[in-house]
């Protein structure tokens, strides 16, 4: 199986460059499974976006920050990848289910590329939305899996993950290993919306991986260098040395420890791999 540390992915170019760069950049992890960024030439937030092919629907999880297609081709994009999964595995009336870890902007940006398509369905942002869609029971939200069915035995658990935002929702993938955290989990700046609501999803999650195989944790943005403790300021768009994007479950349990550690007092709080931001403030921004 391939490592997803091996993949190489566009950091922006230098303001007084004359270099340019795609807005996306689409990278196959393995046959079934595409890792998409968006360039920071477009956004400096610059998401990772996963579509997921199973033998019945793709999965598209996240659209980015940027609404115009004409600056973002994501459904472009998207299509192209699509079409050609159809051209090596024919079938009619092929779903696309676009969904999102979360609803903040830089992740829902691009829904409306997807108005109209034919046999796709957008889960709408809000927490109620999310829920019905994926069948979680409110009564026990958020301590609850549910299974998603792409078709083919390629069956993801879905995970109710608030904490940094009400409707987020963590996906395990049990065809990669990959746990696809959002911005719950990612070498970056940890934005904490509901405090005691993050470390109960941490402890879900660290939980999950203690019971389940995960192979790396999977998050939607890379903030951090190559340099322990060091980040990229916000709003940065050119990134040479930055982090590699999959982390380990115990990079994730020391996220968790971390939280518990900084027992909800305000403020950045930095580690070796993350930086722990109690500002709510923030954290709605995002």
């Amino acid at each position: 199986m391939a490592n997803p540390l091996d993949l190489r992915w566009n950091h922006g170019v230098p303001r007084w460059s004359s270099a340019s760069e795609p807005p996306i950049q689409a990278q196959a992890y393995d046959e079934r499974t595409v890792i998409l960024r968006q360039s920071k030439s477009t956004n400096y937030e610059a998401p990772f976006i996963y579509l997921l092919f199973g033998a019945d629907r793709a999965l598209l999880l996240d659209t980015g920050a940027t609404a115009d297609p004409a600056v973002f081709p994501l459904r472009e994009t998207v299509d192209s990848l699509v079409a050609d999964w159809l051209r090596r595995h024919p079938r009619d009336g092929y779903e696309l289910v676009v969904a999102h870890t979360h609803g903040h902007g830089d992740h829902i940006a691009a829904d409306a590329q997807f108005a109209g398509r034919p046999n796709t369905v957008v889960v709408a942002k809000e927490p109620e939305a999310v829920r019905a869609f994926f069948g979680f029971d409110d009564a026990h939200w958020p301590d609850q899996e549910v299974p998603f069915d792409l078709g083919g035995g390629r069956v993801l658990r879905a995970i109710g993950a608030p904490g940094h935002h009400a409707a987020g929702v963590v996906f395990h993938d049990s065809a990669t290993g990959f746990l696809l955290t959002g911005d719950m989990v990612y070498p970056g700046r940890i934005y904490v919306a509901d405090f005691p609501e993050l470390v109960a999803t941490l402890n879900r999650l660290v939980a999950f991986c203690a019971a389940h195989e995960v192979t790396w944790v999977m998050g939607c943005h890379v903030e951090m260098t190559d340099r322990p403790y060091r980040d990229y300021p916000i709003g940065a768009t050119y990134q040479p040395h930055e982090r590699a994007l999959p982390m380990t479950v115990a990079q994730l349990t020391a996220l968790r420890d971390a939280a518990v550690r900084v027992d909800g007092r305000r403020g950045a709080h930095r580690f070796e791999d993350f930086i722990v931001v109690n500002a709510p403030q923030s954290a709605t921004r995002r």
